[in-house]
């Protein structure tokens, strides 16, 4: 079989411009997704993983031995679920004679690749909104599922996962409510049933802005300072919730089509989710969820993406493309507490 040489429409995985837009992810504190749970590179598209029934971790089953009897034992149940990291993709093309005609020809290259990225990322927050971040019916997603309500909250004794209207808070722009108690409350029953405490709250901006100036709020971080305003942020708000890190969601995202009215909205909505996950992975590691990243596609890093520039001769234009291949899975979902709409 004859060989050809290689053409310029071959396509080839360009480092420099994955360098560029991985530095570009870095930089982008707006966007939560890559952060709330660990990130798990993996070597395949698809597989599997194992599983473990709590229950018989938290069990008190050791018992008192006597001399010559054998000690107590058991075992815990093992079971499996599966991944598959779904590869999305956008690309902008560079025709021949805007290059051409470009001061600065490297520049249309970075240009596009941060205009990918930022697609991309968008893409990947609103994906992670819609598996984590939403309302709906209770224990859909999370177990532990509330609401915020404008007035008179159902006052229950106790929590019912199957009846979120049974759980109702006073929403956290009102005075009157209480998120400390409420953040407390929701870190606690999570403890409770699974062993293991909620350590990151993630946040939408407007949740986080009732938070900031709520007036409970402001009174405990408030240490009568002789200069300087008492102003929480996000440092102080995980102190005072003793958590490793609150996360704000401050990403938008135009729903107007082309041609039409832009419509920005923030992606996070108006919710707050209390979860649990480890510093790091592991193989017997609990965690709410974990980002599985396809690295092994050809050029991927461990964030599971790549940039590829190459050449369309049909268009004369160099196609500046990324891709990303991820799956956003939740792992355990009596790791988490959600509050939903619980801002006006």
């Amino acid at each position: 079989m004859p060989f050809s040489q290689p053409s310029r429409s071959d396509v080839h995985v360009n480092r420099p411009l994955t360098n560029i837009s991985i530095g570009y992810v870095q930089d982008a504190a707006h966007f939560v997704a890559g952060m709330v749970f660990p990130q798990v590179p993996v070597g395949k598209q698809s597989d599997a993983y194992f599983t473990y029934e709590r229950g018989d971790f938290n069990r008190d089953e050791m018992v008192e031995r006597t001399p010559g009897t054998e000690s107590a034992g058991g075992t815990y149940e093992i079971g499996n679920d599966t991944y598959f990291a779904k590869t999305r993709a956008y690309h902008r093309d560079i025709p021949e004679q805007i290059r051409a005609n470009a001061d600065n020809p490297i520049s249309l290259d970075r240009e596009a690749a941060i205009f990918v990225t930022q697609k991309g990322l968008i893409n990947r927050e609103v994906n992670w909104a819609a598996a984590y971040f939403t309302a709906g019916a209770p224990g859909a997603t999370w177990t532990f599922d509330v609401d915020g309500v404008a007035s008179s909250p159902t006052a229950a004794a106790s929590f019912d996962p199957t009846n979120a209207a049974a759980n109702d808070k006073l929403q956290w722009n009102d005075a009157s409510s209480t998120p400390i108690e409420d953040i407390r409350q929701g870190k606690r029953y999570v403890l409770e049933e699974t062993g293991f405490e909620p350590n990151i709250l993630t946040l939408g901006k407007a949740t986080y802005d009732a938070l900031v100036d709520h007036p409970d709020i402001v009174g405990r971080i408030d240490r009568g300072q002789t200069h300087g305003a008492a102003q929480a942020n996000m440092v102080t708000l995980a102190d005072l919730f003793e958590v490793d890190k609150v996360l704000v969601m401050k990403a938008v995202k135009n729903t107007g089509k082309k041609g039409q009215t832009a419509a920005h909205s923030f992606i996070g909505g108006k919710h707050a989710l209390l979860s649990y996950a480890p510093a790091t992975p592991g193989i017997m590691t609990p965690s709410a969820g974990y980002t599985f990243n396809w690295s092994g596609l050809i050029g991927s890093g461990n964030e599971g993406m790549r940039i590829k520039r190459f050449y369309l001769d049909a268009i004369e234009s160099d196609r500046i493309e990324i891709d990303m291949s991820y799956d956003q899975k939740k792992v355990a979902a009596d790791l988490g507490y959600f509050f939903g709409a619980i801002v006006a």
